[in-house]
């Protein structure tokens, strides 16, 4: 069994910076090379939404388009660990951000496709104030 530890969430200002981390336990992610690992968020009343990943087979990385270029995954495959670096940040990332993560292939396609993590954090909390 997997299991994920966030870190990093708290109050920011608008236009601050937070770090978030997500480290695995109990088996490696990166099996034969594949497998990913993400960032998912829900605002209040709202659906879970994708938010940046990272690929362990290439290190590709991935932003969903309202995010993209103020966020950014990045990971350290040995140590089962994934960032997610949020700059520029808006009241609307505020938010539970959730670490997931998948063992095995994922088309680079389908990497925001939730369905797909079958290990998931229980979130940390992300306020950004106006």
């Amino acid at each position: 069994q997997v299991q994920l530890v966030e870190s990093g969430g708290g109050l920011v200002q608008a236009g601050g910076s937070l770090r978030l981390s997500c480290a695995a336990s109990g088996r490696t992610i990166s099996t034969n090379g594949m497998g990913c690992m993400g960032w998912f968020r829900q605002a209040p009343g709202k659906e879970r939404e994708f938010v940046a990943a990272i690929r362990w087979s290439d290190g590709s990385t991935y932003s969903a388009d309202s995010v993209k270029g103020r966020f950014a995954a990045s990971g350290a495959n040995a140590k089962n660990t994934v960032y997610l670096q949020m700059n520029s940040l808006k009241p609307d990332d505020t938010a539970v951000y959730y670490c997931a993560a998948r063992v095995g292939y994922v088309h680079p396609g389908q990497i925001s496709n939730s369905v797909l993590y079958a290990y998931w954090g229980q979130g940390t909390q992300v306020t950004v104030s106006s």
